[in-house]
């Protein structure tokens, strides 16, 4: 007698090999997710870096807020950063970006990006200051509460901060 279909075993070994690769698979993905946020906010600290820096050459002022940054004509850095007219911070792919002007008492602007949700979108908090030296952090550090770091450009904000 010939038969049609599967038996539940071999039914059960495909949903077993399934579940296997899933496995494996799931956390390299997670994890290749959390490596691209974090690679992303560093190339956007970096444009928002030399987008400051052209702001601050051609004006002769530094920006105050993104915003005037994104509606400068022409504009430095895209209409996306236009978002935080007072509170100076921008989600964006899985970090929160901060913008400091110059009105530290150090007197030098500064950009921070941290995890939106340390562990899920990102592990490590990025710092860049007008000197354009890029620190970095593993774990929860309170950038906001540091950015103030020491009375020169370029020293890193904190013990806990290591230069990229």
């Amino acid at each position: 007698m010939l038969r049609k279909g599967f038996t539940l075993i071999e039914i059960m070994i495909v949903v077993a090999i399934i579940a296997l690769l899933s496995a494996v698979a799931v956390p390299n993905i997670l994890r290749a997710r959390l490596n691209a946020n974090e690679t992303a906010a560093i190339a956007n600290l970096k444009t928002l870096f030399a987008s400051a820096q052209s702001f601050l050459a051609a004006t002769g002022d530094e920006p105050t807020i993104f915003n005037d940054m994104s509606t400068a004509t022409p504009p430095y850095i895209d209409g996306s950063w236009a978002g935080a007219a007072a509170a100076s911070v921008v989600s964006k792919g899985g970090y929160d970006f901060q913008y400091s002007d110059g009105t530290a008492a150090n007197g030098s602007f500064h950009f921070s990006a941290t995890p939106t949700t340390y562990g899920t979108t990102g592990n490590r908090s990025f710092y860049v200051d007008e000197s354009g030296v890029m620190f970095t952090t593993d774990g929860t550090a309170d950038v906001a509460a540091d950015p103030g770091h020491a009375a020169t450009s370029g020293s890193a904000p904190s013990a806990s901060w290591t230069a990229l």
